[in-house]
């Protein structure tokens, strides 16, 4: 779940980047809150061991959409990247719950 969960995030780090770019005849404000979003990004990643990590990622994937007011050519790459977020939740828990069925019976040598 945190792999990919992690590389959603990675991946939208360049994005925002991008969008940055293309925001950046824009007010000065609206750089630093992609700049913002975009250092959030990268950071997250550390903290998916956690229920706040998924909770900062999905504000953020919020606040990516929200940002494509801004930059519109972002729309459909945060629509897209949200759906990534949503699927690696999804994927991760079915994975998490497998792992833990072998687990249980002793199928898999338990990792540190």
């Amino acid at each position: 779940m945190r792999v990919l969960g992690s590389a959603v995030l990675v991946m939208e780090f360049f994005i925002m980047g991008f969008a940055m770019l293309i925001a950046k005849d824009h007010e000065t404000s609206t750089l630093i809150a992609g700049a913002v979003i975009a250092i959030l990004m990268l950071l997250t990643p550390g903290l998916l061991k956690k229920k706040a990590g998924w909770i900062t990622g999905s504000i953020l994937q919020l606040l990516m959409i929200g940002y494509a007011v801004v930059v519109p050519a972002l729309a459909p790459l945060a629509i897209l990247f949200a759906g990534l977020w949503v699927a690696a939740i999804i994927v991760g828990r079915k994975g998490e719950a497998a792992r833990a069925a072998l687990l249980a019976e002793g199928r898999v040598a338990e990792e540190s």
